[in-house]
């Protein structure tokens, strides 16, 4: 007997048993099913029947998570759905084995390892680079790449370095992208022996070469920053704006809650990667982040997402990239070109070293060694000091 399983009123009536409840049939042997463990608790669980490599029928069942108000029906079907693109294609040979299939099944063997947070960000990297985005709740749709559908039996070091070089993003995250996408070709190896001598073909394609100063040649003028804000819409606006008033890291800044502004003092506490700094903002910062905190609990994300949700790591990549060419600023403009021009300012400006260090969490030392060329003439400085 099938049930409507998303619809809540018929979940809620549901008597608790080991057997799981199954829903009408997604597609022909495909099933999303819930577990009622008691009154409160239910966990969602996928099955499918395929055919194993000798031609015999047998059922696939996958965990997908707790039924909670967050991961609901539709949340439970879309990662059913990733979990049965994945069964079918390990019962393929290896020389039908896609690209995409081998992404979807290292996201899937991320989630089997509860790394959550680390197959979101994958995913969402797929999504951008291989195998594409269909159009979603106040999600824009992205094209599938053409290297999505490339067996890995035919995938060649030059197709690889093609696919490297046209991506429209950062080179440090073009490098983060590229890495993860040979954690999944590798995957396939280790499931599919056949393709083992691909593998050192894989190998062959590096990251690109990021030196100290690639990220520090370009600095934004107000002009062109107001511009960037002006192209730019909803939560990735306020990240935007945020950085450009701010100078910190982005992590930095989509992690503060709003537990961490306080207002009256003009205080900010920032964490990330060199610890936690309590730093004073300006009044301008204050007036944004009073408009980012109204309305929210101070265990809430000042910076989310349009849709409210937090953001992931990158999430904001090609929305900055989409800001700055439709503001016409040069194609190498990321978030972290918010930062460095901050830091150019206000040690242009006359902020002192010391300052600049303690309020963008870095060290003196980090600071003269890639900005003691823009800070104000020593000579100047040197002659207004009386010493005699």
């Amino acid at each position: 007997m099938a049930h409507a399983l998303q619809k809540s009123n018929v979940r809620n009536k549901l008597e608790p048993r080991r057997e799981p409840y199954w829903g009408a049939p997604l597609a022909r042997g495909q099933f999303v099913g819930l577990r009622k463990i008691d009154v409160q608790r239910a966990s969602w669980i996928a099955r499918i029947r395929i055919e194993d490599r000798n031609g015999k029928l047998v059922h696939k069942y996958e965990s997908l998570g707790w039924a909670t108000p967050e991961f609901d029906y539709d949340q439970a079907k879309a990662r059913a759905l990733e979990f049965f693109k994945v069964a079918t294609t390990e019962t393929a040979s290896s020389d039908v084995l896609t690209v995409a299939d081998a992404c979807r099944a290292y996201v899937k063997e991320l989630r089997a390892g509860k790394r959550d947070n680390t197959a979101d960000d994958v995913d969402r990297r797929f999504e951008r680079t291989v195998y594409g985005r269909e159009k979603g709740s106040r999600r824009s749709a992205i094209p599938e790449h053409s290297i999505a559908r490339c067996t890995l039996a035919k995938l060649t070091v030059a197709r690889l370095k093609e696919w490297r070089n046209g991506l429209t993003l950062s080179l440090s995250t073009s490098n983060r992208t590229l890495t993860a996408l040979k954690a999944a070709l590798n995957l396939a190896v280790t499931n599919n022996p056949g393709l083992a001598s691909k593998g050192l073909e894989w190998s062959a394609v590096v990251p690109h070469e990021i030196t100290e100063d690639t990220r520090r040649k370009l600095v934004l003028d107000l002009k062109q920053r107001r511009a960037l804000l002006a192209a730019a819409k909803g939560g990735v606006r306020d990240l935007i704006e945020a950085a450009i008033v701010l100078g910190a890291r982005a992590g930095e800044l989509t992690s503060a809650t709003v537990s961490q502004f306080d207002p009256r003092k003009k205080m900010l506490t920032l964490t990330g990667k060199t610890g936690t700094r309590e730093i004073s903002i300006s009044d301008a910062t204050v007036t944004l982040f009073k408009r980012l905190a109204k309305g929210k609990a101070p265990g809430d994300r000042l910076l989310t997402r349009e849709e409210g949700k937090p953001w992931a790591h990158s999430d904001w990549d090609e929305l900055v990239k989409d800001a700055a060419k439709a503001a016409k600023l040069p194609p190498e403009t990321c978030l972290y070109t918010l930062r460095h021009s901050w830091i150019t300012q206000m040690i242009s400006e006359g902020m002192t070293t010391l300052d600049v260090a303690r309020l963008c969490g870095t060290s003196l030392v980090m600071i003269e060694k890639h900005y003691g060329k823009v800070s104000k003439d020593v000579q100047q400085r040197l002659n207004k000091v009386a010493m005699l």
